[in-house]
């Protein structure tokens, strides 16, 4: 739930924690788990270490709050959005064009996947994982797969998007353009219904 940021007596809008997960968040995606330094994070916010020390006790925990806001907002919210449409066929294909794309031009989610031996980013990678393939499996079922079959095929479509968000930062250039990709995801998703 997002937070609403209170002006601080300088009339400056004071940080939430939300605030430094998101920028937690962006620094992961620029540069790894080590990238997430108080004093630059501090410095990219516009505010002193006070605030930081003001949300969380130390780094883990405010890497721990970015582990959650990922898996909230890359997540939660994605399976919200695709919720509102009611065709189940229609559903499978949203979340697919969304996470892909999504995975595409964000390299948050391969540089998670290159630090996942982490603890904590372990942790984090395999409740998200879970739930990821929970949901595209009774995405599955939704359309009439057995449970058993309509989890193979979700564990099958999470491999399929993994591969190409690692493609899509490691060699884009054997992916599908951006013209293309219509089609591609046809395919994609003609092999994982198909019955």
């Amino acid at each position: 739930m997002a937070q609403r940021q209170q002006k601080s007596p300088s009339g400056k809008p004071r940080l939430t924690a939300q605030d430094w997960a998101d920028a937690a968040l962006a620094a992961i995606a620029e540069g790894g788990l080590a990238a997430v330094a108080v004093e630059p994070l501090a410095k990219r916010l516009g505010t002193t270490k006070g605030s930081f020390y003001w949300h969380f006790s130390n780094r883990d925990a405010l890497i721990e709050a970015a582990l959650e806001r990922w898996a909230e907002t890359n997540t939660e919210e994605m399976i919200t959005g695709v919720e509102a449409e009611p065709d189940p066929g229609q559903r499978v294909r949203r979340l697919f064009a969304d996470a892909i794309r999504s995975a595409a031009s964000d390299p948050l989610e391969v540089t998670l996947l290159a630090t996942a031996a982490h603890p904590q980013v372990a942790s984090a990678m395999r409740r998200v994982t879970e739930r990821r393939v929970e949901y595209v499996a009774k995405l599955f079922a939704d359309l009439g797969f057995p449970a058993p079959e309509a989890h193979r095929r979700g564990l099958l479509a999470y491999t399929v998007y993994l591969g190409h968000a690692q493609l899509a930062h490691a060699v884009p250039s054997v992916l599908p353009a951006e013209g293309e990709f219509g089609a591609y995801l046809d395919e994609a998703l003609d092999v994982l219904m198909m019955r």
